[in-house]
């Protein structure tokens, strides 16, 4: 597939003039929000829509209805397109999942009248949604042939200690989509954060429950994966940048993070901060800001000829191609028409950029990691 470069835009062009430069082709794809629950089943999602929950709203209804626990059958097609992929190097089409390592244990927390919280391992999740062990073991087989290559996306997709206040206070939503084990989903009934910011605060005693959470999922991360994570990306984009200490002193040495981040307070207030590819903080954290766009189970867009051209202009500012996409567009599980359009959809993508860009390099973040701090 071949794409014109005429409608290139020009601010996306500027956008990517500051930060970290390179002469390769560098291809990265990064993949956010597995292992988290999101919809546990199509039965769960048609209840709680009988029951009154907004479950469509904004762009919630795409994820809601196709994303869930990947499959075996999920990973195996997947897997299946990025290995037949192939760059100059012999290196297969990589995706680097950012990976949420927990999920709410909703058993224990309702066995203790929803006074304390308690979380599982997403390898636990992962047994009870597919019934078998098969599902991790292609996680770990994904890893060995350099197909997924995990990094941190948080402990939960979720702001516990909210969702606790709600479950505690009987909000009715809350607790009726508690019973489905539904946590996604923006509650009308109480005035709180969104459920799926996990870092958002209104109360300065949070930032030491953010700190405690951060540190517990970095731990967790090396538990089930075998190595340490070495970058972060915080869910919904929410986090205060002085938990960027707790990463660095944890070993993690790359954040995502928006061009124009709207930063959180513990008051409740934000400010707008710019930031560029490559930015070193006074924690030695070094940001990496997204520069392509990847969502074709989201409609209105041909997103595989948008893609390539947010890869052409990353190439021509001397920049790496970082294509943020999530897992809502490769999973089948709910729905399998919304995974063969999101494998056809990158396999397309895959040829594009084949075509188009004969030099590219496929790499994870793991390695641009190494790229952007070696000295």
């Amino acid at each position: 597939m071949y794409f014109s470069i005429r409608n290139s835009s020009l601010i996306k062009r500027l956008v990517n003039i500051p930060g970290w430069k390179t002469d390769r082709k560098l291809i990265i794809i990064e993949s956010d929000d597995w292992g988290s629950i999101r919809m546990p089943s199509l039965k769960a999602f048609q209840k709680l829509e009988i029951e009154g929950l907004d479950l469509r709203s904004a762009d919630a209804e795409r994820f809601n209805m196709n994303d869930t626990i990947a499959s075996a059958s999920d990973l195996e097609h997947l897997f299946e397109v990025l290995d037949r992929f192939r760059d100059i190097m012999g290196n297969p089409a990589a995706f680097t999942p950012v990976t949420i390592v927990a999920n709410p244990d909703f058993r224990k927390i309702a066995e203790q009248n929803f006074t304390d919280y308690y979380y599982e391992p997403f390898t636990t999740t992962l047994e009870r949604y597919t019934g078998n062990q098969k599902a991790f073991k292609l996680w770990q087989e994904g890893i060995l042939r350099k197909l997924f290559t995990p990094q941190l996306h948080g402990r939960e997709h979720l702001n516990v200690n909210h969702w606790m206040m709600a479950l505690r206070n009987n909000d009715p939503h809350t607790r009726l989509a508690f019973i489905e084990g539904v946590t996604g989903f923006v509650p009308d009934q109480y005035p709180i954060v969104d459920y799926q910011a996990a870092f958002q605060m209104k109360d300065p005693l949070e930032f030491h429950l953010h700190s405690g959470i951060i540190t517990e999922s970095i731990s967790l991360f090396e538990k089930i994966f075998g190595y340490k994570a070495e970058y972060f990306v915080p869910p919904n984009g929410v986090f205060n940048n002085r938990l960027n200490k707790i990463l660095a002193d944890n070993g993690v040495k790359l954040r995502s993070v928006a061009r124009l981040q709207n930063e959180p307070s513990a008051s409740g207030k934000r400010r707008k901060i710019l930031h560029w590819l490559g930015e070193k903080d006074k924690y030695g954290i070094r940001y990496i800001t997204r520069n392509c766009l990847f969502e074709p189970s989201q409609p209105g867009r041909d997103w595989v000829s948008s893609c390539l051209r947010d890869i052409n202009n990353a190439f021509i500012c001397h920049q790496p191609a970082i294509i943020s996409t999530h897992r809502v567009n490769f999973i089948g599980s709910l729905n399998q028409l919304n995974r063969d359009k999101g494998l056809t959809q990158l396999s397309l993508l895959l040829e594009g950029i084949k075509k188009n860009f004969k030099e590219s390099e496929f790499i994870t973040t793991r390695e641009l990691v190494d790229l952007m701090t070696e000295k």
